[in-house]
């Protein structure tokens, strides 16, 4: 089974999902971790020019999209592919709904169209649940360090739209799960384990 945790950034996707693949360990699971982009040398390469460029790399909408794109058909193809048919979970931070939301909702571009480029980079491959951590911007900044990166620093009408753009999705997408994150970590977690049991009873 796949599962994708995503959200705004501060929510708590880290803390949450470290916790989430203990628990399935815990279960018998033999659990595959990744992070998108990276997980792969050219996705932690591309993560690095994502992420870590400064303004003297500008970067259009439609390319930064298309670079997450290609580090993401290479995660699949050499990550979560062969996890999958060897029988393991797979658990991702962010996958294809981030794209959707950041350059579609949040940057502009024409939602459909990311969604069209998507499914040629999974090639079809996508997760049974994503677990969607959702809490104000207004909060979740307050979690965040000193140090931003490129995404992170985008301020807060950004943040306000990724967020919006987020709880869309949701309302349309079947295997999106909204989590309250503004609550105790232990509290976000059983939600967590509780959806994930109900979807792995139907394997």
């Amino acid at each position: 089974m796949f599962f994708s945790f995503d959200g705004i950034d501060g929510v708590g996707k880290t803390t949450q999902m470290q916790l989430f693949c203990q628990w399935l360990g815990e279960q018998g699971h033999e659990v595959v971790t990744c992070r998108d982009p990276g997980s792969t040398p050219l996705g932690e390469q591309v993560r690095k020019i994502l992420l870590t460029s400064g303004d003297d790399t500008p970067i259009a909408a439609r390319s930064e999209m298309l670079l997450y794109m290609a580090a993401r058909a290479q995660l699949v193809e050499q990550v979560i592919q062969p996890a999958l048919a060897d029988g393991k979970t797979v658990v991702s931070d962010r996958f294809l709904l981030a794209n959707v939301v950041y350059q579609g909702h949040a940057g502009g571009l024409d939602i459909e169209s990311v969604r069209d480029v998507g499914r040629v980079a999974t090639d079809g491959v996508s997760p049974d649940g994503t677990f969607l951590l959702d809490m104000s911007p207004e909060a979740a900044s307050e979690r965040m360090g000193d140090e931003l990166d490129r995404m992170e620093s985008r301020g807060d009408e950004y943040r306000r739209r990724l967020r919006e753009g987020f709880l869309k999705e949701a309302q349309v997408g079947e295997t999106i799960y909204v989590v309250d994150a503004a609550r105790p970590v232990e509290v976000i977690q059983a939600e967590l384990r509780e959806i994930a049991s109900r979807l792995l009873l139907q394997l």
